[in-house]
């Protein structure tokens, strides 16, 4: 990324995710007086005194644990380092220099990054002398913060944007957003990782280990892709505490910010009620839609037509999937994988594609030749011109003298006919009818 890389590193429960939201100026990363709560790296775009940069929040440190969960945060944090212009080493100004501090202190002189200390849980900032201990660390001037209530946030962002490097806006393109969704254990981070080609997220064999909607971007065919890693879907019945309903939010809202939504399903499991939920509401808010049917690898009892099979079922319950890619790997060893990559252009260039209003009015006139719509009592029903009036997700907007009086039935035939000629793989479509001369 071009842009300026701003990290936030610090031992467990100093306040890292409270910094990057007062930071974001929003509730972007859970936070909770649980340690350990963030356990992959959160990405957010700040602006501060003309300058715009990412911002990193990352998982607790703790350097010398044996704990399987604390080594893949290390390596998590490793990776953050790596891509960091600028480092903000987070401790507690309430417990003072712990050992674990000095042992962080000590990894980020390695790292050879500029590094502003900030010492935070100061709501007295103002009486306050705890923040000179900190001189220790060997970061010269501490600053003191209280990320909770803001205060010393402002001369904190002033230094942090002191030692950005230099940044030119125009040179920043546009990104499809993409949501990966799914229920917990699916492999949706497996995935991420393995089109990444890096261990992007924690991937743990337990469900849940995502809690946090995670931003990662590539480049792939000269297009910018951001993947948002999302905790695993449950049904709200089984949300047992407040850190799960957080999580569950976070995923709502990746999805209604993607413009390509990838549900990854469990092929021994298959897709259930609540996948088919999550594909609906995709559907129905516009956003394109990929399912990949993950660990494929691990059916055994299978043939050529059983793909086509269970397509067929879940068709009959919800009849928009017939026009869904569906895509059968997996993310473990790699199979079909690099595929999803292509998809995703193909649906995102689909929900953008654009018609001719003289091709659009040729087939709409060959759909009416071939199935007239339903007449009731009364006018005659009469569809008089269409055109092609938005994008994101295609838009048609079909002129009758009588737009209350089509029927669903008759919409969904106009629809199928549509794509027919267009296909629009991935991307609901929308038509709407109005009268001459009223407003689109």
């Amino acid at each position: 990324m071009s842009k300026p890389t701003v990290a936030i590193i610090g031992r467990p429960n100093v306040g890292k995710s409270t910094l990057f939201n007062r930071i974001l100026g929003g509730r972007r990363a859970i936070v909770s007086d649980r340690a350990g709560t963030t356990r992959d790296r959160h990405f957010g775009d700040a602006e501060w005194a003309g300058r715009s940069f990412w911002v990193v929040d990352t998982g607790g440190l703790v350097p010398d644990s044996s704990d399987s969960m604390d080594r893949a945060i290390r390596q998590q944090v490793e990776f953050a380092l790596a891509e960091a212009d600028v480092i903000v080493f987070l401790v507690d100004g309430r417990e003072g220099v712990s050992p674990v501090d000095q042992a962080i202190a000590a990894k980020l002189r390695r790292a050879g990054r500029p590094v502003v200390l900030a010492v935070n849980k100061l709501d007295d900032l103002e009486r306050s002398t705890a923040q000179y201990q900190f001189y220790e660390l060997g970061f010269g001037d501490p600053h003191g913060v209280s990320a909770a209530v803001g205060k010393g946030s402002g001369d904190l962002l002033d230094a942090i944007v002191a030692l950005l490097p230099p940044y030119d806006p125009s040179e920043s393109e546009a990104y499809i957003q993409v949501a990966v969704v799914g229920r917990p254990n699916a492999g949706k981070s497996s995935l991420v990782n393995r089109l990444l080609g890096e261990e992007r997220h924690v991937v743990a064999p337990e469900a849940g280990t995502t809690r946090d909607a995670v931003d990662s971007v590539m480049r792939y065919h000269d297009r910018n892709l951001n993947f948002i890693d999302t905790a695993g879907l449950r049904r709200k019945a089984k949300v047992e505490d407040d850190l799960e309903f957080y999580s569950t939010l976070r995923t709502q809202r990746a999805i209604e910010r993607a413009d390509v939504c990838v549900l990854v399903v469990d092929a021994a499991l298959g897709l259930h009620n609540q996948d088919l939920r999550i594909a609906t509401e995709a559907w129905d808010r516009g956003c394109g839609l990929i399912i990949v049917v993950n660990k494929w690898d691990l059916i055994e009892e299978k043939d050529a037509q059983t793909a086509k099979r269970g397509e067929a079922t879940l068709i009959e319950k919800a009849p928009f999937l017939r026009y869904v890619p569906f895509l059968y790997g997996s993310a473990l060893t790699g199979q079909r994988v690099r595929k999803v990559l292509d998809l995703i252009l193909e649906v995102a260039d689909a929900r953008e594609a654009r018609v001719a209003t003289s091709e659009v009015n040729k087939v709409l006139e060959a759909l009416i030749q071939q199935n007239n719509p339903p007449q009731k009592p009364g006018e005659e029903v009469k569809l008089l011109y269409a055109s092609q009036i938005g994008t994101a997700p295609p838009t048609f907007a079909i002129v009758t003298n009588r737009p209350d009086d089509v029927p669903p039935s008759y919409e969904r035939y106009l629809v199928h006919g549509f794509r027919k000629v267009w296909p629009f793989s991935g991307s609901p479509l929308r038509i709407r009818f109005t009268s001459r001369g009223s407003r689109r």
